[in-house]
């Protein structure tokens, strides 16, 4: 068995930041793919490409930044408690 007893968090804050940014993104699409459909139904496409546009941009930066934070904060939780009760515990295989 293995421990896993500290994360290093500006590490576990990056990977949290990048994979929230992913998502961000895949959401932005979705919100410019349903946001300019249904502003072009009722007359305004513009106002759907500037929706769109907005959300695939501002999406990706705003779920990146707050999991960064999270990420981060995570980790700093997980070392407190891990000193508390140990840690992780898991195997690993070679």
């Amino acid at each position: 068995m293995a421990r896993l007893k500290r994360i290093e968090p500006l590490s576990l804050a990056k990977l949290q930041a990048i994979i929230m940014a992913i998502f961000g993104f895949i959401g932005g699409v979705f919100i410019a793919i349903f946001g300019s459909t249904s502003a072009a139904t009722q007359g305004m496409p513009a106002a759907g490409v500037l929706l769109g546009v907005g959300a695939i941009i501002f999406f990706p930066i705003i779920y990146g930044i707050m999991g960064f934070i999270s990420g981060a904060l995570a980790a700093i939780i997980y070392n407190a408690a891990a000193k508390k009760v140990g840690g992780i515990e898991f195997e690993i295989e070679k």
